[in-house]
């Protein structure tokens, strides 16, 4: 049993940026030289998430229109009054959607969906530089 380790580091645009992962979570993987086990990807941080999506135009639409219904800017949240900022919706929606994603690795490739792929979505109110940690558990 091996463990591999390395970081993505990428830039953000901004609130609802998504950054399709697929390729470098792939290049990771292949990195590792493991064929079989899980690739667990993290992000640090409490206003971003790691999930999969159809990264197409539509859904890249669909989903912040999803998240403003469910965690709505410009309604009052006390985070703003803890800390002076603006962002209470951002930790909220990151809390609901998670900071992690696990997928399986067969024959030395990430198993996804054929319209599946591993992306990171912003949800602080600025652009960031976000470093996303893949560790790889195999052989």
């Amino acid at each position: 049993m091996g463990v591999y380790y390395d970081e993505i580091t990428i830039q953000t645009n901004g609130e609802t940026d998504m950054v399709n992962l697929t390729d470098d979570i792939q290049s990771t993987i292949s990195k590792s030289k493991l064929k079989e086990g899980i690739a667990c990807i993290f992000v640090g941080g409490s206003t971003g998430t790691v999930t999969t999506i159809e990264y197409e135009p539509g859904l890249i639409k669909d989903l912040p229109r999803a998240l403003e219904k469910i965690a709505p800017k410009g309604i009052h949240y006390d985070h703003h009054e803890t800390w002076h900022d603006d962002n209470g919706h951002s930790h909220v929606r990151a809390s609901i959607m998670g900071p992690s994603l696990t997928v399986p690795i067969r024959k030395g490739r990430v198993l996804h969906g054929t319209w599946q792929q591993i992306v990171f979505v912003e949800l602080d109110t600025g652009p960031r530089t976000r470093k996303i940690a893949v560790q790889i558990v195999g052989e």
